[in-house]
């Protein structure tokens, strides 16, 4: 028996961990009040998704706003005020409540008010308690007070503003007890009727009314945690905010535009409506509600359980909340802890999620389900997290079980590499060996002279938004990215999975490249920098693929001289511009164009090769890119310059002097005193009148020979200092 017991312990033993752990972890954040603030917005959705009752209600609101105000002024004196109860008074309510501080008088017609005052025994006027210090916090008409006709104007307001509660009287630190003004005004009417409120149980705070019966909010109940429950406090089933009360303007009482049946035996309530006056406050639903409608709105809860039974939301108790919680990390624990030796696809954990998913989708409408239909509040956060928390856990619990595996794929530094080798068959014979791949380097071209000339922040955006363009269109042509080299992209083509079209891809990928940096440059636009631009080089050839490094730390690459051709021939780009070598010219065959190709001599390599200059990639791919024809304006003028032949990171001391012949923003003829070589770099400064362009450096590469015995050659630019851009641009023009 003990040994089976062990046995099955051992066999879930995932979800004995994950389960109470989660639990008892969610139980403790509620009780520290960490899940209020959320369970209080999954509440609030509830009331927004809940949908509006069809509500006969006996109350018409008369209300100040803002044309009132115009009309009447404000405060409404004394007369005016008299004049409307009088009004009202003729068409014979039930019960009217005056929702207006009136501890004062504004005269003139304060002796007439007060005849109304006395003469009215079923007018209620309020006064403030809660927040007083000593005596009222606001004092209610002196002679509604002597007669006993006053209510409590307060209204409880959470900690992010809102009203959920609702507030059915409150104690002054003397200890006497005031009805909250919804619920006088709410017994008064039916007490009319022959309901009257009994206490059922004393010690636990519970009342009967009619069909209704009201129990005391506790300072835990719901999603609250150590609630301020000073007076008799219930939670608010919002029953006609939304779709508002009878209402009519002051002004309209006043002028007669009224008739009996919007007052006679109702409940009739005065207060302010106008934005300028400030009496608003948040709910649960988006809009600001007055308060004389929060008011309403009590008052018909109270009325509506009452009279037709309608139900206060109801919590659960401490202990139903906590097994509800276990339950749902059990649940979510046991579903995870369940396919952990099932074969693991894309299908399987797609599975996995859905149900999880599903569940989560039924605890949600289940605890709206209760909510609307049986005004229930079920704690959902607690419960949504518990589900997920415990499939979590247990996920990280398999996941601890085969760390050796997770050890080896963690020496990986890209999640590109990882996700391919777990994704493969032969994606895990990562030893090294031999593959035919194609590489793809890429590098921009001014981005070091951009760099000097905006903060650290910035160049951190630029190289971001560049890498972020790139990566999402490398990994479009499933693309490897091998290293990111500053401002360069080292990546491969069929390593360490190859597939048969894998050059071209590369010279697509390389094009598409291209074709993003349009959009790149928009952007920089609207940060006013300068454009950027990009050259690429790709060479295809055989590799030596696998792990390099160490045991504690290893790098899936691909080593070899085809990889350092690749270097050489992106060397020879300018922007804007694809080199392929004659391998990776083959193995795209026809459906790749040219427009043009060049012999070089790269360094490090004993035979030239040639390099082609991609004009774009037919068949699928069907991808070209722009056709940029130069057009170089002749100077009036030759512009003299000095330059300096740079060799690798090496710049000739030697300083030489030629002159710009032709210009336009990209490119320049110029005509030198000594020969120079196609594809070199030169580093070139203005020899001019105006010293500051004078001092700052241009870089350029030699792209073709116009005139070998004239010494005179055709520069690309590689990079162009702005203030420089814009005097050639004045003379471009």
């Amino acid at each position: 028996m003990w040994v089976s017991l062990k046995e099955l312990m051992w066999q879930w033993r995932g979800v004995l961990i994950a389960s109470p752990s989660v639990a008892l972890l969610l139980i403790g954040l509620r009780l520290a009040g960490l899940l209020q603030s959320l369970e209080l917005a999954a509440w609030d959705q509830f009331f927004r998704l809940r949908p509006s009752e069809t509500v006969d209600s006996p109350i018409t609101i008369v209300e100040m706003n803002e044309s009132d105000i115009r009309k009447l002024g404000w405060p409404l004196s004394d007369a005016k005020l008299a004049r409307l109860l009088s009004v009202i008074k003729q068409h014979k309510p039930r019960v009217i409540g005056l929702d207006f501080y009136r501890d004062l008088p504004v005269e003139p017609g304060f002796e007439e008010l007060e005849k109304v005052f006395a003469s009215t025994p079923n007018l209620f006027a309020i006064h403030k308690v809660i927040g007083s210090t000593v005596g009222f916090g606001v004092n209610p008409p002196t002679k509604l007070r002597e007669l006993g006709q006053v209510s409590a104007s307060d209204i409880v307001v959470d900690q992010d503003g809102r009203v959920r509660r609702n507030l059915l009287s409150v104690e002054n630190k003397d200890g006497e007890i005031t009805l909250g003004l919804g619920t006088q005004l709410a017994l008064s009417y039916l007490e009319a009727e022959g309901i009257s409120l009994e206490i059922i149980d004393e010690q636990a705070s519970k009342l009967k009314l009619g069909k209704g019966i009201f129990i005391e909010l506790d300072e835990n109940d719901g999603g609250y945690i150590r609630n301020d429950i000073g007076g008799y406090q219930i939670l608010a089933n919002f029953h006609n905010l939304r779709a508002g009360f009878p209402t009519i303007s002051m002004s309209q009482v006043l002028e007669g535009k009224i008739t009996a049946k919007f007052i006679r035996d109702r409940i009739v309530l005065i207060g302010p409506t106008a934005e300028s006056l400030g009496d608003f406050f948040y709910t649960p639903y988006r809009d600001r509600s007055s308060g004389v409608s929060i008011h309403a709105d009590i008052a018909s809860q109270i009325i509506s359980a009452a009279k037709e039974g309608r139900p206060q939301i109801q919590v659960w108790s401490d202990t139903y909340e906590y097994l509800w919680i276990a339950i749902w990390s059990l649940v979510g624990a046991t579903l995870s802890w369940a396919q952990r030796y099932k074969k693991q696809t894309r299908w399987s954990h797609l599975s996995s999620s859905l149900i999880i998913l599903l569940l989560g989708t039924c605890l949600l409408g289940g605890s709206y389900l209760a909510f609307w239909k049986a005004a229930l509040w079920i704690p959902v956060v607690p419960g949504f997290l518990a589900l997920f928390g415990g499939a979590t856990t247990v996920t990280g619990i398999v996941a601890r079980d085969s760390s050796k595996m997770r050890q080896t794929f963690g020496r990986y530094l890209t999640n590109e590499v990882v996700a391919t080798l777990l994704e493969t068959s032969e994606g895990l014979k990562i030893g090294g060996e031999k593959k035919h791949v194609t590489v793809l380097i890429s590098d921009l071209r001014g981005f070091s002279a951009m760099s000097e000339q905006v903060s650290p922040e910035k160049v951190l955006e630029i190289i971001n938004l560049y890498l972020a363009e790139m990566t999402d269109t490398i990994n479009h042509y499933k693309g490897t990215i091998n290293d990111f080299m500053g401002d360069g992209i080292f990546v491969m083509f069929g390593a360490p999975v190859s597939f048969a079209d894998n050059a071209q891809r590369a010279v697509s990928c390389a094009i598409s490249m291209q074709l993003a940096m349009d959009g790149i440059n928009q952007k920089l636009l609207q940060m006013q920098l300068p454009p950027l631009e990009m050259g690429i080089g790709i060479h295809s050839g055989e590799v030596l693929a696998g792990s390099i490094g160490s045991y504690q730390r290893a790098k899936y690459t691909v080593m070899g001289s085809n990889v350092n051709l690749a270097a050489r021939i992106e060397t020879y780009t300018v922007g804007g511009q694809i080199l392929v070598s004659q391998e990776t010219l083959d193995a795209v065959g026809e459906i790749m164009r040219i427009s043009g190709e060049l012999q070089v001599q790269p360094k490090g390599f004993t035979n030239p090769i040639t390099i082609y200059e991609v004009e774009g990639i037919g068949g699928k791919y069907n991808l070209f890119l722009q056709d940029k024809k130069e057009s170089l304006k002749v100077l009036a003028t030759k512009i003299l310059v000095k330059y300096r032949v740079t060799q690798g990171k090496h710049i000739s001391d030697k300083v030489l002097q030629g002159w710009l012949v032709k210009l336009s923003l990209d490119s320049a003829d110029i005509c030198t005193g000594e020969p120079l070589q196609v594809l070199s770099n030169l580093r070139v400064q203005l020899a001019t009148d105006d010293e500051k362009l004078n001092h700052q450096q241009i870089y350029a590469k030699v792209v073709k020979v116009l005139d070998e015995k004239q010494n005179y050659f055709r520069l690309r630019f590689t990079a162009l200092p702005t203030d420089i851009k814009v005097c050639f641009q004045d003379l471009c023009e």
